[in-house]
């Protein structure tokens, strides 16, 4: 949604930055937020991996909250600002991974992919 808002607006003089930060330490994010283990064993291994990665994690998050918001007022202050803003070298390694996948299943599926034209 925030890419098509982006191209969009562009022509206005808006621009449209996607901020995807990590875990910021010293936040309170979602201190008062309750979650509770998967009751259907089918999500054990998803969402519990990542309930315990977020239990494990609190109080040792590896980004500093005030250095991600320099960031972004960084970003959008440039020139010609980005569209998308990773926070935290961990963010950036996800991106990349999830990016090298998705040309890997492309590169798989190529042939039926573009065997759509007539």
């Amino acid at each position: 949604m925030c890419e098509a808002l982006a191209r969009e607006v562009a022509h206005l003089g808006i621009g449209v930055t996607i901020v995807e930060p990590g875990p910021l330490r010293d936040t309170g994010f979602a201190a008062a937020a309750s979650a509770h283990p998967p009751q259907n064993e089918d999500y054990v291994e998803s969402v519990g991996s990542a309930l315990a990665w977020f239990e494990d994690l609190a109080g040792k998050q590896p980004n500093d909250p005030a250095r991600a918001a320099a960031a972004i007022v960084d970003a959008v202050s440039a020139d010609d600002p980005l569209l998308r803003l990773p926070l935290g070298r961990e963010v950036v390694d996800a991106i990349r991974s999830k990016l090298d996948r998705q040309r890997e299943e492309i590169d798989a599926w190529e042939g039926l992919s573009v065997a759509t034209a007539a």
